[in-house]
């Protein structure tokens, strides 16, 4: 058997008893705790998630929960209370201040560019939300998540471009095109706690460890206390 294919499976965030889905079940967890705060009717904006991670909540189909789940690309709902929508987590002036009574984003923030834009996403988020949870992997633990490669964030751009040229990196198929190698590398900005803190000052920072080492850090800033 493939010892690849194997890891993959273990690693596969898809895979409800993989070792990455059983940590996630665990923020989830929390989430629902921090949400039962929150009175319904209850409108939650998710900021580039999956209706999957919904499901997992176990927040689908249930009554005073609408859930809208913005992206880049459309997709479409399957059930009764989502609503998909299309539009730009840097830049959303078709919601009101504080329309939504949660803002949900869930390891995206890392994804939308470079500085400026990460800082547009952030204050968008505490624009448009009352109260908002947000996650993101630590830049410091010592495996990226998304190449799965350790040590890959503290390479230089040019070396990690040179990886994905040429090697399939479970997550990231290898692209043989250098221009497009180096873009996916750019396109993925790990932060580190000081720069979540910097960019929620408000919030509550919470650390989710893997054998005592930080693996994500959520951030998040709701009504009441916790």
């Amino acid at each position: 058997m493939n010892p690849n294919g194997k890891l993959a499976r273990f690693l596969d965030v898809a895979n409800p008893g993989s070792f990455p889905s059983r940590c996630r079940q665990k923020r989830w967890e929390f989430f629902r705790d921090l949400a039962s705060s929150v009175e319904r009717p209850m409108r939650i904006l998710d900021v580039g998630g999956s209706q999957s991670v919904w499901e997992r909540i176990g927040f689908t189909n249930q009554p005073g929960i609408h859930i809208t789940i913005l992206n880049i690309e459309q997709h479409t709902s399957k059930y009764a209370n989502v609503e998909c929508a299309l539009g730009d987590a840097c830049g959303m002036p078709q919601y009101r201040d504080k329309e939504f009574d949660i803002v949900f984003s869930n390891s995206v923030i890392e994804h939308v560019g470079n500085d400026v834009r990460i800082r547009q996403m952030a204050a968008e988020l505490r624009r448009v939300g009352r109260n908002y949870y947000i996650q993101t992997p630590n830049y410091y633990f010592p495996v990226e998540p998304h190449f799965f490669f350790p040590l890959f964030q503290f390479l230089p751009i040019s070396v990690r471009t040179t990886l994905v040229q040429h090697l399939n990196l479970f997550f990231i198929n290898k692209h043989p095109v250098r221009a497009e190698a180096e873009a996916e590398v750019r396109n993925i900005n790990l932060l580190t706690k000081r720069q979540v803190k910097e960019l929620f000052p408000q919030a509550r920072i919470v650390e989710e460890r893997l054998f005592g080492i930080v693996k994500s850090i959520q951030a998040y800033e709701f009504d009441v206390t916790h």
